[in-house]
């Protein structure tokens, strides 16, 4: 009953916000961070950039109320978020976060955004032709100190201020919601462990972690999360390791699964048919099975391509490009490339509205 009554208590922060949706294209539209340079909106009707919007600097992970009126994004270089109204282009506020902000997660109630950061992070894309795990190891400083945890800064979209902090492991990455929104899964590159967390107001072990999964043998550095639309499995790239793992409802690890190289963004279509993993340094998208885990297709894409979401109509994917400057346009049902957006800075992440499934999104259950 407290959880009901909590959801009861949000549900105004994203029902009753009609306009920010007054002036939505026929498509809707995608939201795409540029790491040199603000978020670029795209009319998914046309596929043209309808206008910019400025935010922090190096803005990475973003995410988007269910009501479409609010825009949050991770500034990795100013150590805060910016909160934008979509209706106006305008932020509203800046929230102080802490070094590294970089994921960013709407809980599916509207009211709280989750958003990572990592004190001990160098902060630094990895240079061409290099492997990641190489330059994202923990800040040491001199040599001399400890790693510092990093932690999941919990900012109530109602008062525009950081409620409360979760603590974390090292390299906080990827994260999804358990399918009633009552756990949150993260991913933790630094010390190769998924941790889930209750968020559920009153219990006693709210806030805090509930489960701890040492994923080390079978794998490094996991980094993307997703959870099937049915909630019966989880699904945990290891970039390191060239492979995803599949965990039951649970969080019991089944079995490690091979991928291209470099995985890393991870979401099923709509409907939950097939999983689709991005394998970055491979410059592809995987589309496998999603019972089986059969592969059905690889199809060619940009240079760093974390991160990817359907289109609200499920008809197309767009996949932000980071070392090609574009974004790549793939057919969903032919599983084809079919254009290329070109003239960003730098793409990292990508978002819709209306929400789409994605690998930094998940839309609500019918």
């Amino acid at each position: 009953m407290k959880f009901a009554r909590w959801l009861a208590c949000s549900l105004p922060l994203w029902a009753a916000s009609a306009a920010a949706v007054a002036d939505l294209p026929s498509g809707g539209v995608a939201y795409v961070t540029n790491q040199g340079d603000g978020v670029s909106v795209i009319d998914l009707a046309t596929l043209k950039v309808k206008r910019s919007i400025e935010v922090g600097k190096d803005p990475r992970g973003l995410g988007i109320t269910p009501d479409g009126h609010y825009l949050v994004t991770a500034n990795q270089g100013d150590a805060d978020v910016s909160v934008v109204d979509t209706t106006t282009g305008k932020t509203v506020s800046r929230i102080p976060v802490g070094k590294n902000a970089e994921f960013v997660r709407v809980g599916p109630e509207g009211r709280f955004a989750y958003v990572t950061y990592e004190p001990s992070s160098s902060g630094k894309p990895p240079a061409p032709g290099k492997d990641s795990e190489k330059s994202g190891k923990p800040a040491q400083g001199d040599g001399e100190e400890e790693a510092i945890a990093a932690e999941i800064a919990v900012i109530d979209l109602s008062k525009l201020e950081v409620s409360s902090r979760l603590p974390a492991s090292l390299e906080t990455e990827g994260m999804d919601f358990s399918p009633n929104g009552r756990e949150l899964i993260v991913a933790n590159e630094g010390d190769d462990t998924v941790v889930v967390y209750d968020l559920i107001p009153g219990h006693a072990t709210s806030g805090r972690a509930i489960k701890r999964i040492d994923v080390s043998r079978f794998g490094k550095r996991p980094r993307g999360v997703k959870v099937s639309p049915d909630g019966s499995k989880v699904v945990v790239t290891l970039e390191s390791s060239d492979n995803f793992l599949v965990l039951d409802s649970q969080y019991n690890v089944l079995k490690a699964i091979p991928t291209g190289k470099g995985p890393y963004g991870v979401a099923f279509e709509p409907g939950g048919a097939t999983l689709w993993i991005a394998a970055a340094r491979s410059n592809q998208i995987e589309v496998l099975d999603a019972k089986t885990f059969a592969p059905i297709a690889s199809i060619p894409v940009g240079k760093r391509c974390w991160h990817f979401s359907f289109t609200p109509d499920g008809k197309r994917v767009l996949a932000a490009c980071g070392r090609s400057d574009a974004l790549t346009v793939i057919d969903a049902a032919t599983r084809q490339p079919v254009s290329t957006l070109a003239g960003f800075n730098q793409p990292w992440g990508v978002v819709t509205y209306p929400k789409a499934s994605g690998s930094l999104d998940t839309p609500a259950s019918p």
